[in-house]
């Protein structure tokens, strides 16, 4: 397996397919590279270079105890663009892996960057605060950590129906729910724990005032998961030159739902 130690020793699994410009996928909880196997053959298969790798905790990367939050993140994707010596590269991400990419460039600068994709993300803030009371209230946080610890496979079986919107009609096979499930089982249940804190309570404003590239936001209006209004929305408006796509009647899970649609645009923007 092609794999990189980081600094505090954790071992990073990663798939690297193609060649040509340079595109990284950060994927969302609690998945791990896989979930980008539709974008990754379609955009390697036209000329790209496509990269995803497992985060810390999750699929085939190591299980540590601690280092699930946004700084260690960010400081993972550094040292893999590094270890790969990627440039003009371009970053996707999905649901909390919006957040790692954002704070990956507030972090450690664009100079490697070409553009930005975020995808159903976390970004600008999630969860219910002080100062951003349209946030999704810590409750429901606190009852999903409470779920995984109760039955983590029942909670996760269920959590398909709102992710991928079959409650509202989308139409996913048992074999994607099956994958996925089985994908999300792969994880450490502390990194998955502890993830839910992470997303939940990091305010990633001061991230989108530091991104200088060319940035795409995608969300679906019918995000049950990660509400349109109150993140993509808002991270569209607070990143300078953002490009918003909106995808009518889509669920948080559209890299699925809506594949075709999705890897189109991700090739217009990499071709403009």
């Amino acid at each position: 397996m092609s794999t990189l130690v980081t600094r505090d020793g954790t071992s990073i699994y990663f798939k690297d397919w193609g060649s040509g410009k340079p595109v990284l996928f950060s994927h969302g909880w609690p998945l791990d590279a896989d979930m980008w196997d539709s974008q990754m053959e379609y955009l390697a298969s036209r000329g790209y270079r496509t990269i995803a790798f497992d985060r810390r905790g999750f699929g085939r990367s190591d299980q540590p105890w601690t280092g699930y939050d946004y700084d260690t993140f960010a400081d993972d994707i550094a040292q893999l663009i590094e270890h790969l010596d990627l440039r003009d590269v371009t970053l996707v991400g999905f649901s909390m892996g919006g957040g790692d990419v954002s704070r990956y460039i507030a972090k450690h600068g664009s100079e490697r960057v070409a553009g930005l994709v975020l995808l159903g993300a976390v970004t600008p803030v999630f969860g219910k605060r002080d100062d951003n009371p349209e946030g999704v209230e810590l409750s429901v946080f606190e009852g999903i950590q409470a779920g995984l610890r109760a039955d983590r496979a029942q909670f996760i079986a269920d959590f398909a129906a709102p992710f991928y919107g079959i409650n509202h009609g989308q139409k996913v096979s048992q074999g994607v729910q099956a994958q996925t499930l089985n994908i999300a089982l792969m994880a450490s249940i502390k990194g998955t724990l502890d993830c839910v804190t992470a997303f939940s309570q990091t305010d990633f404003r001061p991230d989108m005032a530091k991104i200088d590239v060319p940035t795409l936001v995608i969300h679906g209006d019918d995000d049950q998961i990660v509400p349109f209004e109150t993140t993509g929305k808002k991270a569209a408006e607070l990143i300078r030159g953002a490009e918003l796509k909106v995808y009518k009647g889509a669920p948080h899970g559209f890299a699925v739902t809506h594949a075709q649609q999705l890897n189109e645009d991700l090739l217009a923007f990499l071709a403009r």
